[in-house]
């Protein structure tokens, strides 16, 4: 079946940035939301968003979070995979950054919303 517009469906994924609107789109942002889905992941984008160079070591990392070496860096390598984060290597050391200012916006938004809604969060018996 040929398309009268033109345009791939592809194409209008690109341009619809709102709401999902479909399946393939609303599994996408499911699938972003699971990447901020663990409180491990989350706590490493805040460590990273206040740290006073703008990123952090994997070992200050650990340090700062008290989770062990390999969790970190599986879910560094998570944030990774899903943009949200770089890395850069310095001799034995690699160092993480958040790579799309935006995560702060983010981050700090839902903040706003669990000011209103955190009992209501805090006991969804479903996302638990």
């Amino acid at each position: 079946m040929s398309n009268v517009s033109g345009e791939s469906p592809a194409s209008r994924h690109a341009d619809q940035s709102s709401a999902p609107t479909d399946e393939w789109s609303a599994d996408l942002h499911a699938r972003f939301f699971r990447a901020l889905g663990d409180p491990t992941r989350v706590r490493l984008l805040l460590r990273l968003l206040d740290a006073p160079a703008g990123e952090l070591s994997v070992g200050a990392l650990v340090t700062a979070t008290g989770v062990a070496q390999a969790r970190v860096s599986t879910h560094l390598g998570c944030l990774r995979w899903c943009g949200l984060v770089q890395a850069r290597r310095d001799g034995k050391q690699i160092y993480y950054r958040v790579a799309d200012p935006r995560v702060r916006e983010l981050l700090a938004l839902a903040g706003r919303m669990l000011t209103d809604h955190a009992a209501g969060v805090a006991s969804c018996a479903v996302v638990g």
